[in-house]
């Protein structure tokens, strides 16, 4: 789903374009209406997947800062954010979750991410958050100042991991409609550019749903990648 919200009042001056991606309406719509009351000139963009954030990223319309959940329906991981950050350098993304774990948060400036919210922070910590990514620092939440000790103490929270292995009623069931049609094309045997043509999208997408594949799957290789799937569809035919 998308979702354009901006002060109409604003029109002429050049608008901030932040993009809210989290598969729970209620959390995007609120922090849409914390962003737009304390941030001028602001449109909000709305995504519930990360093919949708993939496809608003694709349209050339430029977006300043991406705030993404990590548990979003779909293949999403460090590695694909990565990716998705290398393709895409005019945009800042931060990670916006519900993980209260340290080593979450460095793996994601490890990445070369932007900045890393938790949830559970208060609405005025978000907000002057996203204000400092917007002024161009790098934000990381107090919690990490924490000793190590205290923080495996209070986070009960499992940390969210990339699956992998070749467990195919789980790693099915994890894929959207487009990272099926994406697995099904290269299993034919297509490049990423003859994917891309196929699926009207940019090659840069395909090769970022392509490489979140072949890592979920636990394959090196677009050839793994097809023979894991031809056995698959092998075993359902018989």
């Amino acid at each position: 789903m998308k979702c354009v919200q901006g002060n109409a009042e604003s029109q002429g001056t050049e608008m901030l374009r932040i993009l809210i991606a989290d598969d729970h309406g209620l959390y995007r719509r609120g922090l849409r209406i914390a962003l737009e009351a304390s941030v001028s000139d602001v449109t909000v963009i709305e995504a519930d997947s990360m093919d949708a954030v993939l496809t608003i990223l694709e349209e050339g319309e430029g977006v300043d800062i991406a705030l993404i959940d990590l548990n979003m329906h779909g293949i999403i991981s460090f590695d694909v954010l990565k990716e998705v950050r290398e393709s895409y350098q005019n945009t800042r993304f931060v990670i916006v979750s519900a993980s209260r774990s340290r080593a979450d948060i460095l793996e994601a400036l490890r990445c070369g991410l932007h900045g890393f919210i938790c949830k559970a922070q208060s609405e005025a910590e978000i907000t002057a958050a996203i204000s400092d990514v917007i002024s161009g620092r790098i934000y990381v939440p107090p919690l990490l100042a924490k000793s190590i000790s205290e923080m495996d103490f209070n986070n009960t929270e499992t940390p969210p991991t990339e699956q992998r292995g070749t467990d195919r009623h789980f790693d099915v069931r994890r894929l959207t409609p487009r990272q099926r049609e994406v697995l099904k094309l290269m299993a034919e045997g297509l490049s990423n550019k003859e994917i891309a043509r196929r699926l009207s999208i940019a090659e840069a997408t395909t090769k970022i749903h392509a490489g979140a594949l072949m890592r979920v799957l636990g394959v090196r290789n677009r050839t793994e990648a097809a023979v894991l799937v031809k056995s698959w569809m092998d075993e359902d035919r018989s």
